[in-house]
Parts: structure tokens; sequence; C-alpha cells
């Protein structure tokens, strides 16, 4: 087992823990229990010796005397386990419970005396309590704390390996989660994507199993794109590619002559991968951030008119309206005008690709807070609600089937995300299939309108 490890690590925290707060405990408990007793016995030996001496004082004022106390001293060496000493006024042992020092001087070793015995305001006696000390009792006391030292500690012990197995337990608990995601972690940069872990609960482990699950999902998918991205780019140059090797192969070997239909054919198919070069060049800066625009104020409708305008004839021949919905006093925005142009035309030439002839594309703004609007309507085939969420990913076909002549490549509405976001807007989606689209998108309006 790695000192290192998260699990060694845990399981020597909370040792530590346990092992601090019980000694802590422990240590406080024992000397709060001595303090306590040696005050308990203090407090219980002073009642008990103010009851002797009261005892006493009332046999003497019965008697007058002191002469026949020694059975009482004795006595009260049964009822209390001490050892009782009684002196005269003049310092003479006149009765003792041990029955060895009657008649000899009271000690200058002795322990001081616990209460003096007055008749009508006179000393008549000095009582003294275990005046040379009393081993038995000490060692009973003794043999008392000790007792309870020994049960606090044998039960700081039985909590310790308690605290140590429910450590091992709680840490298995926290660290299974973990050594899942962590084996999981290693098949997916062995490049197997579909690893997925178990959530279990809903606390801060659960959480990164969800984040983690969440995470492989989108890494799937971006494989998946990144798959489809390869096959599409390869056939989106393969294609113009293969048709301009064709025409220059039959001008070399003399099977055709060059005509303008001829020249007009190979120039629109290096014009198709020029298109596709530079988009996929526009994606790699707005994803770089790298993406330059020069901002200033610029009339929309003005931006919105001419690109309708340059759709005009590919409109005309599918028999498709245009129209423009465009309130008086709209606002200018702070744009990059040639950029928001591309973002129109790249929506309306999906909205020309996508629309049965007879259709009708709506292109209108309204001012909401800060911003204008944009939206691009159309009355085509739609869009499937499974496909919406992924239908700004680069390269993303909701009908796979369709070609470059019909569908494009896939890039048109991902650089229009870009260029949305890069302006500080946002864009979106909505869509019925079979009754059309409407892509919607935000500009900020510029500061001095």
């Amino acid at each position: 087992m790695k000192l290192n490890s998260l699990r060694v690590r845990l399981f020597l925290t909370f040792i530590a823990l346990v092992v601090v707060t019980l000694g802590a405990v422990a240590l406080f408990a024992s000397r709060t229990t001595t303090s306590e007793f040696q005050r308990y016995m203090e407090r219980g030996g002073a009642v008990r010796h103010g009851r002797f001496q009261t005892t006493l004082m009332m046999y003497y004022r019965e008697t007058g005397t002191w002469q026949g106390v020694q059975p009482l001293v004795e006595e009260m060496e049964q009822i209390s386990g001490e050892r009782i000493v009684l002196a005269d006024d003049t310092g003479q042992v006149i009765a003792d419970s041990g029955k060895k020092l009657v008649g000899q001087p009271v000690g200058r070793s002795w322990s001081r005396p616990v209460a003096l015995i007055a008749d009508r305001g006179r000393p008549v006696g000095v009582l003294y309590i275990n005046p040379l000390g009393s081993p038995e009792s000490a060692a009973n006391a003794d043999n008392f704390l000790g007792s309870v030292n020994r049960s606090l500690w044998l039960a700081v012990a039985a909590a310790s390996v308690a605290a140590v197995l429910l450590t091992l337990f709680l840490s298995h608990r926290i660290l299974v989660p973990i050594r899942a995601l962590t084996v999981a972690a290693h098949q997916m940069e062995q490049g197997d994507l579909s690893q997925r872990v178990q959530v279990r609960s809903s606390d801060e482990i659960g959480q990164l199993a969800h984040a983690f699950n969440a995470m492989a999902d989108s890494l799937d998918r971006i494989e998946q794109l990144r798959r489809h991205m390869i096959s599409d780019v390869a056939h989106e140059l393969r294609t113009p590619l293969a048709n301009i090797r064709g025409y220059l192969e039959a001008l070399r070997d003399r099977v055709v002559e060059p005509s303008p239909e001829l020249v007009d054919s190979l120039y629109e198919e290096a014009m198709l991968l020029s298109r596709l070069v530079d988009d996929l060049q526009e994606l790699a800066l707005a994803g770089a951030a790298h993406l330059r625009l020069v901002r200033q104020p610029v009339d929309l409708a003005e931006v919105v008119q001419q690109a309708v305008h340059s759709f005009q004839p590919q409109a005309d021949a599918k028999r498709l309206a245009i129209e423009t919905e465009l309130p008086p006093g709209l606002p200018a925005v702070n744009a990059d005008r040639q950029r928001v142009g591309q973002v129109l035309r790249n929506l309306l030439r999906n909205a020309v690709a996508y629309t049965p002839a007879g259709g009708q594309i709506t292109v209108s703004a309204r001012l909401v807070g800060a911003e204008v609007e944009v939206a691009v309507r159309d009355t085509g085939v739609g869009i499937a609600p499974e496909h919406l969420p992924y239908i700004f990913e680069r390269f993303y076909r909701a009908d796979r089937s369709r070609t470059r002549s019909t569908g494009g490549a896939g890039l048109g509405l991902t650089i229009v995300k870009q260029l949305v976001e890069a302006h500080g807007g946002h864009v979106d989606v909505e869509s019925q299939v079979g009754a059309g689209s409407t892509f919607l998108f935000t500009l900020p309006v510029a500061s001095e309108a």
C-alpha cells in the first residue's frame, strides 16, 4: 500500500483525529474524575467529622467528663473506617480507636486536628482523624481512581478499534467509486470512449460520476463527429478534384476541346474547393479566438437587403418568395458588416436549399432590449427534434444522405454560431417537421444608437 495513496492518507487522517480526540477526552475525564473524587471525599469527610464533633460534645455535656469515652471512639472507627484520636485540653490522649496512644502526648508530626470540642465556650478536647496517616484509606482511594481510569482507557481503546473499523468501511465506500472513475479514465485514455460509471449517490462523488459520464458522452459524440468530419472533408475534396482531374485529362488527351462551358465548370469546381478551405480556416480561427472583427455601427436593414438581393436569382429559379419584415427606425448594431452579411448568406443558403418550390422565406428583425434579434424563417421540410441540439456542430447533417450539392458540407451553421458568438450574441433554432424552420440570432445595439 503506497503512503501517498488517498486511501492511506484518509485512513491516517481519520486515525489521527480519533486518537487526538479520544486521548484529549480521556485525559480530561481522568483529571476531572480524580479532582471531583478528592473533592467528594473531602466534603464527605467534613460532614462526617462534624457529626463526630457533635457526638463527642453531647457526650461530654451529658457526663461532664471524658471517662468511658473509649468505646464511643471505637464505635466511630467501625462506622467510618478511620482512626479517631481524642486528646484533652492539656494535649494528652484520652481515647484512641487504635488503643495504642492513650496516655501519650500529642505528637508534633501529627496531622492537624479536625475539630476543637468545647463546653460552654471552654475547650475540653481536640479531635484528630488519622493523625498518623491512613494507608488503607489512601490505598482504597487509589484503587478506586485506578479502576475508574482503567475503565476509561478501555473505553477509549474500544472506541479506537471501532473508529478504525468505521474508517476502513467509510474509506472503502468513498474510494470504490473513485477507483471506478480512475479505471474508466484509464480505459478512455487508451481510446475506449464507451466507458461509463454507475451513479450510486447524489453527493459530491455522485455528481463527479455524473459529470464524468457527461464528459464521456461529449467526447464520444465529438469523436464520432470527427470521424464524420474526416469522411466529409475527404468527400468534399474528392468530388471537385476528381471532376477537375477528369476535365484536365480530357483536355490533355484532346478528347474535348476548350469551351466557355468547360471553363465555367472548372471554375465552379475550383470555387467549391476554395469555399470549403475558407470555411475550414474560419472555423479554426473562430475556435482559437483569433477571428478578427472590424466592429462599427452597421445599418442592419441595409445588410439584410443586400443579402436577400444576392439570393433573389436562386429563389426565382426555385420559385421561392423572399420577403423582408424590417420595422422603421431599426437601430444600428455594433458588428462587422462583412461577417453579418456572411451569417445572413449562410442562413439564406440553407433556407433556399431546404425549402421546396413554391415556398416562402422571410427575413425579419426586431429590437429586444439592448439587442436586435434577426429571424430567417422558411416553409421548408423542417428539422426533427432529435437533431436540433446538434444542428450547429461542424459537419453535422440532419439527413446524412444529402450531398454537397443539396446539403452543403455541414459547416455553414457552425460558422453562423461562431460568428454570432464572437459578436457577443447568441443563436437559436425553432423547427417543426413539414412546417419549416426559424433561425434566430442577436447582435448588440451600437452604443451611439
